[in-house]
């Protein structure tokens, strides 16, 4: 293994980047001057060009990379990792952000909810297969490279355990679940390698298209996006280092406590220990 060391010129793939939490934590990496690639879908096509209109307001085009990517197909996923180094040269981190919610499924926040035997088996399928094999078929692509170099990050997005545990939230509770017991197990995997495996929630139901207009007409009720951009530059840069099995909840970050907070005592330990 060839140890790097505080690498410059961080390069991250953002899954799921053209909108929402995706967006605004791709925003904030290019801002604190990392390299995005940006992994979404063909039918994303409108979002991809209005982030590059972003990205070009703030002379950081050169820095964003878009990459047509279905995260449940194997081989997009490892092409999605060799375009990345080919276009920037390395590697350094990935954002498993993509996902699937309950908002096609049925009511979300207000409402009657499906019960678990009512939901349509495709779409309980579906979800597993973007918010469970997406994340590790991401990670199985990337990992292998990370651990070569001796340094790299791995951030899943995961949700509050009680969404995980809430009446008729299947399929994304438990989706969610299993994404936070693998950051647990990724994270024993890759321990003293110099990578790290942490999960990042928002802390609350986010201003996101997974929560319909209908069922909150008051937006600023909800954790905005925003929430999301400064862990996340923390999280894939050299300031996290030895931070990992952690869970973060983006609504009660602090910069100014961290600054006081070992690096083992980051968030809380990931999982249900």
């Amino acid at each position: 293994m060839s140890t790097i060391k505080d690498p410059e010129n961080i390069a991250v793939i953002v899954t799921g980047g053209a909108r929402g939490l995706g967006r605004a934590m791709t925003l904030s990496l290019l801002r604190h001057g990392m390299r995005v690639g940006v992994a979404d879908l063909p039918v994303s096509a409108a979002e991809i060009a209005e982030l590059k209109e972003l990205a070009a307001k703030e002379n950081l085009s050169g820095n964003l990379l878009t990459l047509d990517c279905d995260v449940t197909n194997p081989d997009q996923c490892g092409n999605a990792v060799n375009k990345m180094i080919a276009h920037f040269g390395a590697v350094h981190g990935l954002v498993n952000n993509a996902g699937l919610g309950m908002q096609n499924i049925g009511n979300v926040l207000v409402g009657q909810r499906k019960r678990f035997y009512e939901v349509d088996a495709f779409a309980w399928k579906q979800s597993i297969d973007v918010n469970v094999n997406g994340p590790f078929l991401m990670a199985k692509a990337i990992a292998p490279v990370l651990e070569k170099q001796g340094w790299g990050r791995i951030v899943n997005i995961v949700t509050s355990y009680y969404t995980m545990m809430m009446d008729g939230f299947s399929p994304y509770g438990p989706s969610k679940a299993a994404l936070e017991s693998a950051t647990v197990i990724w994270s024993k995997d890759l321990a003293n390698t110099g990578v790290t495996v942490n999960a990042l929630l928002p802390g609350g139901a986010a201003n996101t298209r997974m929560i319909p207009i209908t069922e909150a007409v008051d937006r600023s009720t909800l954790v905005q996006p925003e929430a999301m951009m400064a862990p996340i530059a923390w999280l894939m840069s050299a300031r996290s280092n030895g931070v990992t099995g952690r869970r973060i909840i983006a609504s009660e970050w602090s910069a100014e406590r961290l600054a006081t907070t070992p690096s083992e005592a980051v968030g809380n330990p990931a999982g249900w220990s």
